[in-house]
């Protein structure tokens, strides 16, 4: 397996604001940007054709769900949450509680909204350092995500991070649990 680590480049001297960030990345949309809490700019590989797939039907299969009980707002790769520690971070998918996306001025909703999602999933790609995404997971946790999937496809395993509890590592094939936070959704994850 090639692991292809992203380009970090510590701007903390060039010192972007948000705007300049957000006009960064508007102006290069080819290009996966993430801004760090310290300031550093991640410049992340694009993912493979299998890896797009299996984030897509994980994203359907989350919106599905949502259009059926409609409590909140789901997301996809494409979007950029402002963490409350300043992270600027694009989970492979996402999902926000109705009423906390309501109460986002709508000016927010439209740039890179300064809230955590209540659930996240990261997908690891062969390109995805496994390192680099616990601790973008830990990051989530530690803003306010309420659940959070890790899922390696190389190790056949899932890992679930859930606030002030160990994370749970579940082997592939199984059927994950929504919980309180995602009422009544189940997501079956076969082998890879």
């Amino acid at each position: 397996m090639i692991t292809v680590e992203p380009i970090i480049l510590n701007l903390k001297t060039v010192n972007l604001s948000d705007e300049q960030f957000y006009q960064l990345c508007h102006n290069n949309d080819e290009w996966r940007l993430e801004q760090t809490a310290q300031g550093e700019l991640i410049i992340m590989p694009p993912i493979g054709a299998i890896s797009g797939n299996r984030e897509a039907d994980l994203n359907a299969d989350l919106v599905i769900w949502n259009r059926q009980t409609k409590l909140g707002k789901v997301f996809s790769s494409s979007t950029i949450f402002t963490l409350p520690n300043g992270a600027k971070r694009s989970p492979d998918v996402a999902w926000i509680a109705k009423e906390r996306w309501d109460a986002l001025p709508l000016e927010e909703q439209e740039k890179f909204a300064k809230i955590c999602p209540d659930f996240v999933i990261e997908l690891r790609s062969r390109t995805d350092s496994l390192t680099q995404l616990q601790a973008k997971m830990e990051e989530y946790l530690a803003n306010g995500v309420r659940l959070g999937w890790l899922i390696d496809p190389m190790s056949q395993q899932v890992a679930i991070y859930r606030p002030n509890q160990a994370v749970e590592i579940i082997s592939l094939p199984t059927t994950l649990s929504g919980e309180n936070v995602l009422p009544e959704f189940t997501l079956e994850l076969p082998l890879f």
